[in-house]
């Protein structure tokens, strides 16, 4: 990019950085363009340069968060090739998140439901892992759309536990849910049990 695009790049993830600030901390969209503007330290016009309203600033407010949420794990799990691992470390590593990405849990809990199948974030993602495991015979369900409505539903689950109960311990519970999920899915009991019990990657 020219310095021209470069600086037009850096405003727009100023917003969305500032909307997302706002959605983490109070959830609350009525905020003024000017407060959101001084927020992310640009000129009030410069809004209208890259959004026509807040309705779509703070659409691609979490969507930029749910692709950073998807990237986070990608990074965590790659050389992992087992369908079913991909979602037991998918669900074990969203527990860690409260601790070390708590403003992305934030925004999963408040606003993912509407996302589980979004093309954008963790969706795809998921759907990718669930239609490799139904095609190689790891998951006995036969639609992998339907699969991820209750692996997600599941998921925002966790983080609504995680969040409303952090005196719990996070991995144990992301665990036990994990192993439903995966006995749900058709993996047998004691297979389920010892993949959600394997360690993460980085973590002995």
């Amino acid at each position: 990019m020219n310095r021209f695009e470069r600086r037009r790049a850096e405003t727009r993830q100023s917003l969305v950085r500032a909307a997302r600030q706002i959605l983490a901390e109070t959830g609350d969209t009525s905020a003024s363009i000017q407060a959101i503007a001084e927020r992310a330290d640009v000129g009030f016009g410069s809004f209208y340069n890259h959004f026509e309203s807040k309705t779509e600033l703070f659409d691609a407010a979490v969507t930029d968060a749910l692709e950073e949420f998807g990237q986070v794990i990608d990074e965590r799990v790659e050389g992992i090739d087992d369908p079913a691992e991909l979602v037991a470390a998918g669900f074990r590593l969203t527990a860690l998140m409260a601790d070390s990405h708590p403003e992305l849990l934030r925004i999963l809990h408040d606003r993912g439901l509407a996302h589980i199948h979004s093309d954008r974030g963790l969706a795809p993602r998921a759907l990718r892992d669930l239609e490799t495991g139904i095609a190689s015979g790891r998951f006995a369900c036969g639609n992998a759309t339907t699969a991820l409505s209750a692996v997600g539903g599941t998921l925002l689950s966790l983080v609504a536990l995680r969040l409303a109960r952090p005196d719990l311990d996070g991995d144990e519970v992301a665990s036990d849910l994990a192993e439903m999920v995966l006995r749900m899915l058709g993996v047998p009991p004691d297979d389920a049990h010892e993949v959600t019990r394997r360690p993460l990657p980085g973590h002995a």
